[in-house]
């Protein structure tokens, strides 16, 4: 199981959001407390930027707009919690396998130049990387990046908070899951409870609200809830629960999950003017605080009440996958495509945004499925985008042929045609297939359940692949230096199909119809490789072009026409 399964707790503790959303102030009279809490009123937008947002590839298809970026850091942590990963620890990807400091910080640039304005750095344990103030540094100095943070356990953080302070990180994150130093060694496996609370401390002298968070866990911390909301009166901290969240790593220990709202009813059993304060619109934790006290305290409810509608972020893991959803098993390697010489930054932009078009309305549910995601995405990126179509070329040998056959000579021989005389224009076309799978794989897509992973992504990346080799696959094709490859992959359920669509764009001598005809056809052959292990009754149809322009004959099929006759 990826790490970053086993540390589902700890990164949906991370901090909430602030784009876009004020802060409300509450003033008690009676006490003189001061209260602070994201409110939920954004400013309205203005409509260009309604629009700019709705065209990012950081927007999803239910218009969730995604400037939220956690990125681990490594797999490494110096602390074994005995609900994160087992008394051994677990095996570590080889050094060649993570992301390089060069490549952390070109994908924090990319995602940040598409519209990220927060980065929370995370691990493993983020503070065991020895460039961890240089990468503050450098993640502070990209424009429009407006927040950097990180999530600690804070064992070593009174050594390192200052420089990083200096380094420009704007706030933290600390896990603490019990206020008792014996407890802390039990759960950690580890000793260190006093540095830990001497680094919240510090925290709290430079000037930071850090936010503190706590797994419950019945029959172990259980009886500690209200020592939490008292730990809040005297320091200006967040303290949020989080909800336990079983899977494989700890053995789906279910038992051990302490809802939110017997966790408020215990907590108003004591302090009965315990209240609510205002939530931000992307906020993860429902903020509430003791009159009077000078910090507050959040329910991470990700197990009794999601909050999937809201949802602004993503994951960059270790090895270099993106992650749309902490519940999903969908990961794309950019890592793996940011090696590629072939690969250029704005298809590394389409590849972001064909994940983010992936992500599900809302998480599998209360038991979520964080098993281990098959990783075939490099495999396929080979196998279909530069497997030859082994198609042969059959021309007559016939005179009559060669006049109206551009790729043709006098003699019946083939040519490839001369461009050289022909004016560089703007070209683009558009082409379609469709691939009929029947019911059972309609299914198994929709919900992602193909052994061979995302079909709809992979068929995607392939496409595009498939496009730029065009030149390699069909034999008279030119070797056009492509400016745009966009391939969409749509389930069609009421169909029971797959239709692909790509377009390619180019400046140049010659059109670009063979590329799209090309992206849409290793779509649809990879379509059927990923699913041939369920059934061989699958049909690929209807490849053909849609529309061409910029060339001597434009082109352009009456789509409107055609679905009238149908």
């Amino acid at each position: 199981m990826r790490l970053l399964a086993r540390h589902a707790i700890r990164l949906l503790g991370q901090e909430n959001g602030r784009g876009g959303a004020v802060t409300a102030i509450r003033l008690k009279a009676t006490t003189g407390s001061l209260k602070l809490a994201t409110a939920s009123a954004p400013a309205l937008e203005q409509p260009a930027k309604q629009v700019q947002r709705m065209n990012s590839p950081l927007t999803d298809t239910f218009g969730r707009h995604h400037t939220y970026l956690r990125i681990s850091l490594t797999e490494r942590c110096n602390l074994r919690c005995d609900y994160c990963m087992p008394a051994e620890g677990v095996p570590l990807q080889p050094k060649q396998n993570l992301l390089t400091t060069e490549e952390i910080l070109r994908l924090a640039r990319i995602f940040v130049e598409q519209g990220v304005r927060k980065i929370r750095l995370t691990g493993g344990e983020p503070t065991v990387r020895r460039d961890i103030v240089e990468i503050v540094a450098q993640m502070k100095a990209l424009p429009q990046l407006e927040q950097v943070g990180i999530t600690t356990n804070a064992l070593v953080l009174t050594r390192l908070l200052p420089s990083l302070q200096r380094a420009g990180l704007d706030s933290l994150n600390i896990s603490l899951d019990t206020l008792k130093r014996d407890r802390f060694e039990k759960i950690t496996r580890r000793k260190g409870w006093e540095r830990v609370i001497a680094g919240i401390d510090l925290a709290v002298q430079l000037g930071y609200t850090p936010k503190v968070n706590c797994v419950l866990m019945r029959d172990f911390n259980e009886d500690e809830i209200c020592d939490f909301v008292e730990f809040t009166k005297d320091r200006p901290v967040d303290v949020r629960f989080i909800e336990y969240m079983p899977f494989s790593g700890n053995k789906w220990h279910t038992e051990r999950l302490i809802s939110y709202k017997d966790t408020l009813q215990a907590i108003r059993q004591r302090w009965p003017d315990f209240e609510a304060l205002p939530n931000g619109p992307n906020d993860t934790s429902k903020a509430y605080a003791v009159p009077g006290f000078k910090g507050q305290v959040g329910f991470i409810t990700s197990m009794t009440e999601h909050f999937c509608g809201t949802c602004n972020r993503l994951r960059l893991t270790a090895d270099g996958n993106i992650k749309v959803c902490l519940f999903g098993n969908k990961e794309f390697s950019l890592r793996d495509a940011m090696r590629r010489d072939d690969i250029s930054e704005e298809q590394l932009v389409d590849f972001i945004g064909a994940a983010v078009q992936r992500k599900k309305r809302q998480h599998a549910g209360a038991a979520p499925l964080l098993h281990h995601y098959s990783r075939h995405l490099h495999h396929h990126l080979y196998h279909h985008a530069y497997h030859p179509l082994r198609q042969q070329l059959q021309i007559r040998n016939c005179s009559s042929i060669s006049s109206h056959l551009t790729h043709v000579n006098a003699q019946g021989k083939a040519q490839m045609v001369d461009v050289g005389a022909k004016p560089s224009t703007t070209r683009l076309a558009r082409a379609e297939a469709t691939v009929q799978v029947g019911e059972r794989l309609t299914q198994l897509i929709a919900a992602n359940e193909i052994a061979k992973g995302d079909v709809l992504t992979v068929a995607q990346l392939a496409g595009i692949m498939g496009a730029k080799r065009t030149s390699e696959l069909i034999p008279l094709c030119h070797n056009i230096s492509l400016s745009s490859v966009k391939v969409q992959a749509t389930l069609l359920k009421s169909e029971q199909s797959v239709r692909l669509e790509a377009s390619v764009r180019c400046s140049g001598q010659t059109g670009v119809e063979m590329e799209a005809l090309t992206a849409v056809s290793v779509a649809a052959l990879t379509v059927y490789d990923m699913c041939k292990a369920v059934s061989h009754d699958i049909c690929i149809t209807n490849i053909r072009l849609l529309s061409k322009t910029g060339g001597k004959r434009d082109f352009q099929r009456d789509e409107a026409a055609e679905l009238k006759v149908e």
